[in-house]
């Protein structure tokens, strides 16, 4: 897909990856969408990008709420038209053990809570889901075909004290895969990015340090990822027509 014209959005791209990604998208003449939770980085995103000359629309959206991504993709189509790329990526971390025990007495000290539980699986999972439901509809009511990248990570094989984020990247990736076949009839690639430890604001502040400096040791390039990494791995999957039905593993050959 050339992206010059085309209807990009991103959610979560207030800050992060988001931004790399819709920044990226705008630079190839795209049309672009910025969206996220935060109206603040939604505002300062658009500006940036405005500043630059790129058309862009901001909205804010909570993407575990049905209503929310239905105005969302309603204001798209009122001041773009269909969508052409959406990009599945606002996410949340609630890190905790499943349950913690005193080593000294055997006595449990805590278990993660079902907010930790519900909270991720409702932005991380849900969200997607609703999220690339919207888009698909928009896309295959267009008859023009589409692509939609939904946002996994490597934590989908397993990362201990993320049961929530590790259960709903796996949901992601599964759902990544069965998207591609159920919707190539309607000329809508479907392919996944799974990044491994990147440097953004969510991974930096909300990891809890200790693990954080324990994964970096074992990166095998030895370094955190770049967001513009992930941006670039987003412009490959939609301007390459072959690429559907994988999740592409971005993480510096981290394997967890």
């Amino acid at each position: 897909m050339d992206l010059k014209g085309k209807v990009a959005l991103v959610t979560g791209s207030g800050g992060g990856l988001g931004r790399a990604m819709i920044t990226a998208f705008a630079g190839r003449g795209a049309r672009v969408v910025v969206s996220d939770i935060n109206t603040g980085l939604v505002e300062a995103t658009v500006g940036a990008l405005k500043k630059d000359g790129h058309e862009v629309l901001g909205k804010v959206c909570d993407v575990s709420n049905e209503k929310s991504v239905e105005e969302l993709y309603a204001a798209i189509g009122e001041r773009f038209g269909p969508v052409d790329v959406a990009v599945l990526n606002a996410g949340i971390l609630r890190d905790g053990l499943l349950i913690r025990v005193n080593r000294q007495n055997g006595r449990l000290k805590g278990k993660m809570s079902l907010e930790q539980w519900q909270s991720v699986i409702d932005v991380n999972l849900t969200g997607v889901f609703l999220t690339g439901r919207e888009a698909a509809a928009q896309m295959a009511e267009s008859q023009k075909g589409g692509v939609i990248i939904p946002i996994a990570s490597v934590a989908m094989h397993g990362n201990p004290g993320q049961t929530n984020y590790s259960a709903a990247k796996a949901g992601v990736a599964a759902m990544t895969k069965l998207w591609a076949q159920e919707l190539s009839r309607f000329q809508i690639r479907v392919a996944g990015i799974a990044p491994g430890f990147i440097a953004t604001e969510m991974v930096l502040k909300d990891m809890n340090q200790q693990a954080l400096d324990a994964w970096k040791e074992k990166i095998p390039i030895g370094r955190l990822g770049e967001p513009h990494e992930i941006a670039d791995t987003a412009l490959f999957i939609t301007e390459n027509d072959l690429v559907t039905g994988v999740v592409l593993e971005i993480s510096g050959g981290i394997k967890i």
